[in-house]
């Protein structure tokens, strides 16, 4: 057997190929039309989450909900979301990105309908916890639609970059903020145009036109994307004998999303049960032994035989997840105050979305380790800002250097993991990284939560000692983060390796054309072995 021939024209400028050809190229309006859609998907997600914390107390007096079920309208919606991220990527990677997205937004738009109309707390919960499932299958997906739509290399930078400042002005930008009471916590910190839209149409309104405006807007991208968002084919070829849901892996995900279902519940359970509960211990060593089986289980991806698989650079940004989710829950103000002093700082970190451009003339590792090195500055800042009148000299410093480097090293880890993963991971790639992100902000919030309350408990009388024992508990993360991505990325890990580059040079992308053939060699060198049928595969066999 030989190896597939070269493709009949030049490589893809996306710094890796898709689907083994030259993308078609759109006009601009259309992609960047495209674009909102993909950021209205992500921004839609996060309102959902963050919106309803000012509705909590209008659907407790309303439903009879009592605070710690409460909780449980919320924590359903996050732990779906993140415990489906990686089979939703999976379905879309091996199915079709457009059917998975458009599929995910009307899901969510028709639940949302159904949670507005809901007169049973039960119901709340359940619908909550369907919606979570719904909105996973748009992230996954509308990142794989949006690397084949953005194939020039400074505006796929930018478009990434867009894409995760949406999220972050919708679900807030987790930056802390401080209180006269700094010893109170509050999870309701953590949003900014969310909680906005939340609080208008509780005061306004009721309760149900939160989920309907999810509705509205969801409709309004379902529209979008059904009249925009080219025909797409499944990113992933598998044997023309077998049926396509083997490439699934359904044995292993479903391993994995049982496991994180089991590990965030745990997690997010333990401030409520007790450290020490069966009701914590049991599901959390449940979930180790079947993260174990699944590494077990499953051989490794080919992705990860070349130089540049993706978790490279995910372990140290679940680490920045970490400061960022713990560092909002050190203070509170009310859910509105909070939101209004936030847009401010949240619009500066909104900016550094714009610089995904910069990784064309700086590795990305350099760009994030200069993220990761604000928020040291920003971390020691925190642990000396013990009093309101330390605001200004200490807070708002922090707050600015903190959010600034967490949403650049945020960024520009999402430009990294796509520039180093091949087009047919995709959906999978956004998936792993989102979910990182989930359950770096759950195990951040659990653990300085535990922290703070052990501190101050040996301290009684002393005020800010607890917080204070967080924020330098967060130094060490963050400084294990920024040592950690210093050894462990390598800038060698591009697809196309120099040849690639140097074919890059002489593309013009505004005469791109769809090619024939699989692989390049520069692909080939790296061991990358795309899964391909075998009929094709067999008109390369020498008998």
């Amino acid at each position: 057997m030989i190896a597939p021939p070269k493709p009949s024209g030049p490589l893809s400028p996306t710094q890796t190929l898709v689907d083994g050809r030259v993308p078609q190229k759109y006009s601009a309006a259309r992609r960047y039309l495209l674009l909102l859609t993909f950021c209205l998907a992500q921004f839609l997600d996060a309102v959902n989450n963050s919106a309803l914390f000012s509705a909590i107390p209008d659907l407790e007096n309303s439903l009879g909900i009592t605070e710690a079920e409460s909780t449980w309208v919320i924590s359903a919606f996050q732990l779906t979301f993140a415990s489906f991220l990686l089979i939703s990527g999976r379905i879309s990677d091996v199915y079709n990105p457009k059917v998975a997205f458009t599929g995910g937004v009307v899901a969510l738009g028709l639940i949302s309908v159904g949670a507005g109309f809901a007169k049973d707390k039960i119901a709340i919960i359940i619908l909550r916890a369907l919606s979570g499932m719904a909105a996973a299958m748009t992230i996954p997906s509308a990142l794989a639609l949006l690397v084949s739509v953005f194939v020039e290399p400074n505006e796929q930078a930018r478009a990434l970059g867009l894409f995760g400042g949406c999220g972050a002005v919708g679900n807030g930008e987790p930056l802390p903020l401080y209180l006269h009471n700094h010893t109170e916590l509050t999870s309701r910190t953590r949003a900014v145009l969310g909680l906005i839209i939340g609080g208008i149409f509780v005061q306004y309104a009721n309760w149900s036109w939160v989920f309907w405006f999810v509705a509205i807007v969801a409709a309004l991208i379902t529209v979008m994307c059904l009249l925009l968002v080219p025909p797409q084919e499944p990113k992933v070829r598998v044997a023309s004998a077998g049926p396509r849901w083997r490439a699934l892996d359904l044995v292993g995900v479903s391993v994995l999303t049982a496991a994180l279902i089991l590990f965030i519940f745990a997690i997010t359970s333990g401030s409520a049960y007790g450290w020490a509960t069966a009701e914590v211990l049991v599901p959390l060593v449940i979930s180790v032994l079947m993260v174990a089986a699944f590494f077990w289980y499953d051989d490794p991806h080919p992705a990860r035989r070349r130089g540049g698989a993706p978790e490279d650079v995910v372990p140290p940004e679940l680490c920045g997840l970490v400061w960022d989710s713990a560092v909002a829950d050190e203070y509170g103000w009310s859910a509105i105050s909070t939101a209004i002093h936030m847009i401010p700082i949240g619009v500066l970190a909104f900016s550094m979305s714009f610089t995904g451009p910069l990784a064309r003339k700086i590795n990305p590792k350099w760009i994030i380790l200069f993220g990761e090195s604000m928020l040291v500055v920003a971390t020691i800042l925190l642990a000396f800002a013990d009093g309101p009148d330390k605001y200004w000299p200490f807070v708002f410093p922090a707050f600015v250097l903190g959010s600034g480097g967490a949403m650049l090293a945020y960024t520009h880890t999402n430009i990294a993991i796509f520039r180093t993963s091949p087009s047919s991971m995709a959906g999978t790639v956004g998936a792993i990284f989102n979910g990182a992100l989930q359950l770096g902000s759950a195990v951040g919030i659990a653990a300085v939560d535990s922290l703070e309350e052990s501190v101050q408990e040996q301290y009684p009388n002393t005020p800010y000692v607890g917080q204070r024992a967080v924020f330098w508990f967060l130094l060490g993360i963050v400084c294990i983060e920024l040592v950690a991505m210093a050894i462990f990325y390598r800038t060698d890990c591009d697809l196309l390796g120099a040849e690639g580059k140097q074919a890059l040079e002489g593309i013009d992308p505004e005469k791109m054309r769809d090619v024939d053939g699989k692989l390049a060699d520069a692909e080939q060198g790296r061991g990358f072995e795309p899964q391909v049928d075998s009929a094709e595969q067999g008109k390369h066999e020498i008998h």
